[in-house]
This record gives C-alpha cells, sequence and structure tokens, in this order.
C-alpha cells in the first residue's frame, strides 16, 4: 500500500518519540562533472512511500520511527549555507539517538563532519568513508570545498589520519596516492581488494581497527557501487562492488560499531535509469540501516 507521507508508517512528527532524524541537504554545487544530486533528498523520499518497514531478512522495525526535519534550503552564499547545515545537523546530533543525512553532492559531508565532531568532541571518534573515491585532496576545481576534498577536510578538522577508512576506492588523483603513502595509518580497502578477497575479509579489518571507538561518522557516496547497480551518479567508476556487498557489509558496520550519524550522498535522479534503480538502491540500503537500528532499541 502507498503511504502518503515519506517513510510510510515510520513516519512521525513527534520528535520525542523519534529514533531517528532525517534531513536533507539539496546541493551539488561543488561537482566536479555530472550534476543532479541536489534531487537525490525528494526522489528517495518520495519513493520511500511504497516501502513496508521490513528489513529483506524479514525484521519488521515498524516500532522504529523517523523524524524528518526536512532540507536545509539552498542559500547562494555557500559559507552561510555550510555554517546553517553544521548547526542544523548538530542540534539534531544531539536530539536523536541517530542521525541521517541525504545529499546533494559528497561536499555537503564537509559541514556535517564538523557538527559531529563537535557534538563528539572529548570521545574517541572515527569515520567510514564509502566511496570509489578517495576525496582527499586538499583543493579541487579551484576549490578546498569541492566534493573531492571531504576527508581532506575531515583530518584537518575533525579527526586524525588514523581514525580514517577509506573503503570501495578505484579512482585516485596523483595527489592523493601521495597523501595515503605519507599518512599509511588511514585504513584503505580498494574496489579490487573487495573483489580479490571478498567482503567478509573487508569487513573484518573494519571491525578491528574500530575497536574501542566511541562514535563514528558513516558517509556512502552511491558511487562505491559499480554503475551497473547504481548508475544515476555524477562521476561513476566501473570496476565497484554489487549492491549485495555493500548491503552486507553497511549491515554488519550498523550492528556492530558504534555509528551514531551516517550519510548517502551522489545519488542523483536525472542522472538515473527510468526506473530510478539508483534512487531505489540508496532507500534499500537507508531501510537495512533501519532494520539494524531496530534490533538496538
Amino acid at each position: 500500500m502507498v503511504e502518503m507521507t515519506s517513510w510510510g508508517e515510520i513516519n512521525t512528527n513527534n520528535e520525542k518519540e523519534a529514533d531517528v532524524a532525517v534531513m536533507g541537504i539539496p546541493f551539488d554545487s561543488a561537482v566536479s562533472c555530472g550534476k543532479g544530486a541536489a534531487l537525490g533528498p525528494e526522489k528517495m523520499r518520495a519513493l520511500s512511500r511504497y516501502l513496508p518497514p521490513v528489513s529483506e531478512e524479514g525484521i519488521v522495525f515498524e516500532t522504529l520511527k523517523v523524524y524528518d526535519s526536512g532540507d536545509v534550503p539552498i542559500d547562494l552564499n555557500w559559507n552561510r549555507y555550510y555554517e546553517n547545515v553544521e548547526e542544523k545537523a548538530h542540534a539534531l546530533m544531539g536530539t536523536f539517538p541517530f542521525t541521517l543525512f541525504l545529499g546533494g553532492d559528497h561536499s555537503v559531508t564537509i559541514p556535517l563532519h564538523r557538527a559531529f565532531g563537535r557534538r563528539h568532541a572529548g570521545k574517541k571518534m572515527g569515520i567510514i568513508h564509502f566511496d570509489s573515491h578517495a576525496d582527499i585532496c586538499h583543493e579541487y576545481d579551484g576549490h578546498i570545498w569541492s566534493h573531492a576534498c571531504t576527508e581532506r577536510r575531515a583530518v584537518d578538522d575533525v579527526i586524525d589520519p588514523k581514525d580514517l577508512a577509506l573503503i570501495g576506492i578505484r579512482s585516485w588523483e596523483v595527489e592523493e596516492v601521495e597523501y595515503l603513502k605519507e599518512n599509511p595509518e588511514v585504513l584503505v580497502i580498494r574496489a579490487k581488494d573487495i573483489h580479490e578477497k571478498g567482503y567478509r575479509k573487508a569487513t573484518e579489518r573494519i571491525l578491528e581497527k574500530y575497536k574501542g571507538y566511541d562514535a563514528l561518522y558513516f558517509t556512502l557516496d552511491i558511487d562505491v557501487l559499480d554503475p551497473s547497480c547504481a548508475p544515476g551518479t555524477g562521476t561513476p567508476e566501473p570496476g565497484g562492488p554489487s549492491s549485495r556487498e555493500i548491503m552486507e557489509m553497511v549491515k554488519v558496520i550498523i550492528k556492530e560499531l558504534p555509528v551514531k550519524s551516517m550519510d548517502l550522498v551522489e545519488v542523483s535522479p536525472p542522472l538515473d535509469t527510468p526506473n530510478h534503480i539508483t534512487s531505489w538502491v540508496g532507500l534499500k540500503i537507508i531501510y537495512e540501516v533501519f532494520g539494524q537500528l531496530s534490533l538496538k532499541k
């Protein structure tokens, strides 16, 4: 049955009963290739009306409640917009057990990381970055807030390199290769590693790295998936893991690690196939996250 509201029967307007807060960031002015990710939050919300509160394994999570705080309205002043995103995200992180952010291009993670760092100051924090790109350039296209600079800003402003994991990588800038050689404490699991050694081994390495951490931020760029599974994104990269492999990894990470906040970015409906396969796979990942969160209640 199609529900009238986003998130269907798990939606709530009562902040006090919500387990998850959702915020959209419809911004794609920092992309280097195909645009359209600004429409990702709207499309995924629209499709969520069709999904029942049941995971693929039959976990019914109808008691898990989602409060959607809406989008951060676009502002032509980039600096002011990021400040607004950071403040709104920081407030949600302090109010709800789990926060989910819908991009937008991957640059929106920069203010989200900052909000996370402020909220969990004094704790042992880490960042898990699922992406086909390392996004660790100091500057790209003449700007330090490019979507290719997301994790460089994180290690500048929020965490140490040893607290960062880059998963699914298969596209590099020369600068990034050099940076990672100089900072071997960053965990890098390439798409090739997942293919050759399996997603289970990759997941074990992530779990091992983050033993003893208090709070983790999980950022998932949809282009971590092979383009055959997620074609609707601005910078698709062949040779990635399948939706099955990513879903299995995500479920274990949410189940076993202290992930407090997550974003899903770079879903571009205008670049997608007619049946919105990329939005659907993004939403499927989100609902598997919900299923695992419900088991933690």
